[in-house]
C-alpha cells in the first residue's frame, strides 16, 4: 500500500479545475465537501486531488494552510480504499473543500475523509463507473 502523494497524483492543472467546477458532481459530509469530476490523464496516475479553503472563513494564511495540511494528511492516509476499488480502468480529478468555521480537528478530519471516500465510492459504484 502506497501512502505517498507525489506529484503526479496533485491536480495541478487550470482547465481541469475549470472542468471540475463546471461539469463536476459533488459529495458533502461536513465540514468536508468533494467535488469530482471523470477524466483522463497523460500518466498512471488514476486519481488527482487537490484541497482548498476558503480565504472568506479563515482569513490567516496560517490558518488555511494548516486545515490544507491536515485534509493533505487525512486524503493520503486513505486514498488506498479508493485506489483499490477503481484500479487503472478509471481516472478522477478530486477537488476537496473545507466548508467548516472553526479549525478541525485531525481526528475528526480523517474520519470524515473516510466517510466522503466511502460516499464516492457508493455513488461510482453504483452508477456502474468501475
Amino acid at each position: 500500500m502506497d501512502q505517498r502523494f507525489p506529484k503526479e497524483e496533485k491536480l495541478k492543472s487550470r482547465k481541469l479545475i475549470e472542468k471540475l467546477f463546471s461539469e463536476g458532481k459533488s459529495i458533502s459530509r461536513f465540514p468536508l465537501r468533494l467535488v469530482y469530476v471523470k477524466t483522463e490523464f497523460p500518466g498512471t496516475a488514476g486519481v488527482q486531488a487537490a484541497v482548498s479553503v476558503s480565504k472568506r472563513k479563515f482569513k490567516k494564511a496560517v490558518d488555511r494552510n494548516r486545515i490544507k495540511r491536515l485534509l493533505r494528511e487525512a486524503y493520503r492516509l486513505n486514498k488506498h480504499q479508493v485506489k483499490e476499488r477503481i484500479g487503472t480502468e478509471a481516472s478522477y480529478a478530486f477537488m476537496i473543500l473545507y466548508l467548516g468555521r472553526e479549525m478541525p480537528e485531525y481526528r475528526k478530519t480523517d474520519r470524515k475523509m473516510r466517510e466522503l471516500l466511502h460516499l464516492f465510492l457508493e455513488e461510482e459504484a453504483g452508477e456502474g463507473k468501475f
